[in-house]
């Protein structure tokens, strides 16, 4: 761990312990956000802010953030009421909300900008405030992914590294007004905790536990690579992560490396107090993997279901737990499914529901209240289909239980605006001050 900024750092910690409560304790809008994330939608989001890659030859050809009116009261919903480009093409990937709910960082996994967005002045016309250009150049890691909130710090989580372009890479932790603080390598052979790959992807943290998981991906040779070439390329295809870790959050120390091979990508806490358990999707293997402590207290990771036939490499993507913790949207990319699986026993999922949204689809969002789905289209530049596959859009359901019933679609390159990859929630209480933020958050947050 390289620290920059000890004061900084150690005052970041004590202010996460403190913060430390129940997720369960407060009402929220989406179900992926970090837990020291402000909860400001109470019912209904106002707008859908969706990180765009931009396409040369369609509009100005640059990455934007694009915002939708997602309000069924408004008179321009299921529209684009703004777009924001940030020019250039850099291959727009994640974002994440500050801790406070009013800045949302955004990555390139490409050139390693991260774009600072500030969505709480006015949630309906977000504005461009910060762009952080040497996360490479100080970190020796590329390829921005996670962004995941702490007590007025902000985690990005990288793919990859500068030496050698494969998927070895680490953890920066930024203060919220953009000044890095901390970097933390993934770990790589250390036997006393099982070993480790290097590589990541995704963070997610359970505070009662002070545990973090991290998973991850491959390196930023693969991830740019043309996806038929890829596959075809067996010493490529061997490049990809097979594990996940836990850490010690406070610490920021790796304690255990769990086997988990074909490339886990989102993880997700169950929301219902009480539980303590996560669970992910492996994109090459097509299995559900669940992660939590066993009757000894020791945390164990195992294969708990199968998504589709992996024979045919469906490509699992993106996965959205519901709120009560018994319920798990799967998008699956090659074959543009939406699948729905239900939790009640995590240790063995089932699924209850299918439908193909798209002829590629990747991100699924849905409400707190689970009664509204969204999904986007693009993966990868590189990845995405080819011709008539090659969809690009949004695309809003209402779920009743039984069945998606599309409300809304917006095309995207019937608009000119390109691939439609990452998307995000706001209100117009965004606009307001933190109304759940604890006096600690807020204080971290003015730091």
């Amino acid at each position: 761990m390289k620290i920059h900024s000890m004061r900084a750092f150690t005052t970041g910690l004590a202010v996460l312990s403190m913060c430390a409560l129940p997720v369960g304790q407060a009402l929220a809008d989406e179900t992926c956000n970090s837990p020291y994330t402000s909860r400001l939608i109470k019912g209904q989001e106002q707008f859908l802010h969706v990180w765009t890659l931009g396409v040369k030859g369609i509009g100005d050809g640059s990455d934007k953030l694009v915002t939708i009116d997602s309000d069924p009261a408004s008179k321009t919903y299921g529209t684009v009421i703004h777009t924001l480009s940030v020019g250039g093409r850099g291959e727009a990937h994640h974002m994440g909300f500050t801790d406070d709910r009013k800045y949302l960082w955004a990555g390139r996994l490409d050139d390693n900008q991260i774009f600072v967005f500030d969505v709480g002045s006015n949630p309906a016309k977000p504005k461009l405030v910060k762009t952080i250009k040497d996360l490479a150049s100080k970190t020796s890691y590329v390829g921005p992914h996670t962004f995941y909130a702490l007590p007025g710090r902000m985690m990005v989580q990288a793919l990859s590294n500068t030496k050698d372009h494969g998927g070895a890479t680490g953890i920066a932790v930024y203060s919220n007004q953009g000044k890095l603080v901390s970097t933390h390598d993934m770990p790589k052979g250390m036997k006393d905790i099982g070993g480790g790959d290097g590589y990541g992807y995704d963070i997610a943290i359970n505070p009662q536990k002070n545990a973090m998981l991290t998973s991850s991906f491959t390196g930023w040779t693969n991830y740019m690579m043309d996806m038929g070439t890829l596959i075809k390329d067996a010493n490529a295809m061997k490049n990809f992560g097979a594990s996940m870790v836990l850490w010690d959050l406070k610490a920021m120390k790796p304690t255990k490396v769990f086997d988990v091979p074909g490339a886990p990508l989102e993880i997700r806490w169950s929301l219902k107090d009480g539980d303590n358990w996560a669970i992910t999707a492996t994109a090459l293997t097509s299995k559900l993997w669940l992660v939590k402590q066993d009757a000894a207290g020791q945390w164990q990771a195992k294969d708990v279901a199968t998504i589709g036939d992996p024979a045919k490499i469906p490509l699992p993507v993106d996965i959205s737990i519901t709120a009560d913790g018994k319920g798990l949207w799967v998008n699956t990319f090659m074959d543009g499914t939406t699948r729905y699986f239900d939790l009640s026993n995590p240790e063995a999922p089932k699924q209850t529901y299918s439908k193909v949204t798209g002829k590629q689809v990747n991100m699924v969002s849905q409400s707190w209240d689970g009664k509204r789905v969204y999904i986007t289209s693009s993966l990868l530049a590189n990845w995405d289909k080819k011709g008539a596959d090659d969809e690009q859009a949004l695309r809003a359901y209402n779920w009743d239980g039984k069945e998606l019933k599309q409300v809304f679609e917006v095309d995207f390159y019937k608009l000119n605006l390109g691939r439609a990859h990452h998307m995000k929630f706001s209100a117009k209480s965004n606009a307001t001050a933190s109304l759940d933020a604890t006096p600690v958050q807020v204080a971290a947050a003015q730091r």
